[in-house]
């Protein structure tokens, strides 16, 4: 199960760093009526501020990448509770072994490392999906700058 949570979770990294650079691409607008380049740019700016205004979403800010979260640091409460459940595990069949502390030990260890590999493909798993949120906005955000770019003029593409 968690090898395929582990899979789910890198195809989904993939997928969403593969597709970012082509969802983030800004547009290409042509001057579809001998616009100048002096007009195109204005065009541009305008449109800029009305697609900003509209949608509430700043390119200059939508496409930098999530702030890191605050909070523990990654793996504190899963290796924590993932050393409980090894030594638990470990004391149980130590004590079957005849060295109930030296099982506890060993499957704390254990334990620790699977709770650490949790934490990450939890991080990694909450950083894709940020990144999804992330191209939205800036798929929302250019679909309303061509419908403006558009209504000026121009082809988009």
């Amino acid at each position: 199960m968690n090898a395929k949570r582990l899979r789910a979770g890198c195809a989904i990294a993939i997928a969403v760093i593969a597709l970012d650079a082509i969802a983030q691409s800004k547009p290409i607008a042509y001057p579809a009526k001998g616009q100048s380049a002096q007009k195109q740019q204005s065009d541009d700016g305008a449109c800029y501020s009305w697609a900003k205004s509209n949608t509430g979403i700043d390119p200059a800010t939508a496409s930098a990448a999530p702030p890191p979260q605050g909070g523990p640091a990654v793996g504190g409460g899963e290796r924590v509770g993932g050393a409980a459940r090894g030594a638990a595990g470990g004391a149980v069949i130590g004590a079957i072994a005849g060295d109930a502390g030296k099982g506890a030990a060993i499957g704390a260890a254990t334990g620790t490392m699977a709770g650490g590999m949790r934490a990450r493909q939890n991080k990694r798993t909450q950083e894709a999906n940020a990144q999804a949120q992330s191209q939205g906005a800036m798929q929302t955000y250019y679909r309303a700058w061509s419908a403006c770019m558009q209504g000026r003029g121009y082809t988009i593409q």
